[in-house]
């Protein structure tokens, strides 16, 4: 045990990014779904695309040199009237990528975790938008009674003028929190950041900013609203194009760009919960099957468990009870790491061997 935890304070002392925060940036060199999947789901395949049914055009996402951003970006294409659903649905059409369940655990956020998502996009100054959708970035529930919706959706529609909306729901409601005139972002390199802690009543924010001179175009922001929809097992972020084909009239061919794609947990354990004291807290039995028993030899109390896996990432939140037993049947084999908090003062760090 003394040598795991040794690996342990290793891996985050030299290697924490490679946990807490993962980035996917063009490159340019051409393999582009290779990149694209080596880093959201390395070993399958993230990326949705029409290349089924518009087999004469090729790859639907391709990578080229941008001037402004004096960089290599990604491009996202659409046609109109020759690409549809992945040959699944023809009255639809999606260029998208995202992660998912072969994806790796610090790409699946799950409740209680807080998540920043980062990236840049550019629409075409003369981009025409679906009256009915044209989503552009979501955030979606795997599993649970609501996994058909997504939770969170930037979509733009047509209209007098056109907007840009953000759509929200916890269950199968979904409701416009907020919404621009689309002109503010055609045409121009805009950065969005999205902050968002998973759970109810919970914090979210968005914020919209042109790149070429820092004007914030859109912010919302919101401390207590329900970040998680019912029985959901983990929440995936998706990019792209992704527009209805009711209207085809109103549509046209279009080029989306993309660049700087960032996932960061920023709830991920840290060198400093490892230094706190160990063993003021006993738990029994340790290894573990089903229920562990707390024994406090402290004088100070604790309010919460922080459970967390050997990645660093925080599993689940245990509330203290009367009887000072919990049941963690529902964790996998294996070791983890527990942080007993009193509010935010660390009171006792743990490690746990589950059968």
């Amino acid at each position: 045990m003394k040598h795991l935890y040794l690996l342990f304070l290793f891996v985050f002392c030299f290697s924490s990014p490679t946990f807490s925060q993962v980035t996917l940036t063009a490159d340019g060199s051409g393999n582009t779904y290779e990149l694209i999947n080596s880093v959201l789901a390395p070993n399958y395949d993230v990326v949705e695309v029409p290349d089924c049914k518009h087999t004469t055009f090729g790859r639907h996402i391709d990578e080229l040199f941008d001037a402004d951003l004096n960089k290599n970006v990604f491009r996202f294409f659409a046609h109109a009237n020759e690409d549809d659903d992945r040959c699944k649905n023809d009255d639809r059409q999606r260029t998208e990528i995202k992660s998912y369940d072969k994806s790796p655990e610090n790409l699946k956020a799950i409740e209680g975790e807080k998540v920043v998502y980062k990236w840049k996009m550019k629409i075409d100054a003369n981009f025409q938008a679906s009256p009915n959708f044209t989503h552009l970035h979501q955030l979606k529930s795997v599993g649970g009674d609501f996994s058909s919706i997504p939770m969170y959706t930037l979509t733009a529609r047509k209209g007098t003028p056109d907007q840009l909306e953000l759509r929200q729901t916890s269950t199968d409601d979904q409701e416009t929190l907020k919404k621009v005139d689309l002109s503010l972002i055609k045409g121009h390199w805009v950065e969005f950041t999205e902050r968002i802690e998973f759970g109810t009543n919970s914090y979210y924010s968005i914020e919209i900013k042109r790149v070429d001179n820092q004007t914030i175009v859109f912010e919302y922001e919101n401390n207590s609203i329900d970040n998680w929809q019912n029985g959901a097992e983990f929440v995936r972020p998706k990019w792209g194009i992704y527009r209805s084909l009711n209207n085809v009239q109103d549509l046209r061919d279009e080029a989306v760009l993309f660049a700087d794609f960032s996932i960061e947990e920023v709830n991920t354990l840290s060198v400093n919960d490892l230094k706190t004291n160990n063993q003021i807290i006993k738990i029994f039995p340790n290894p573990v099957v089903n229920e562990i028993q707390i024994i406090n030899y402290f004088p100070e109390d604790y309010s919460q468990i922080y459970i967390y896996n050997v990645l660093g990432k925080l599993i689940d939140i245990k509330q203290k009870n009367s009887s000072n037993t919990h049941n963690i049947s529902h964790l996998k084999s294996g070791t983890y790491f527990l942080i007993f908090k009193n509010d935010e003062k660390i009171i006792s760090r743990n490690t746990v061997v589950i059968q």
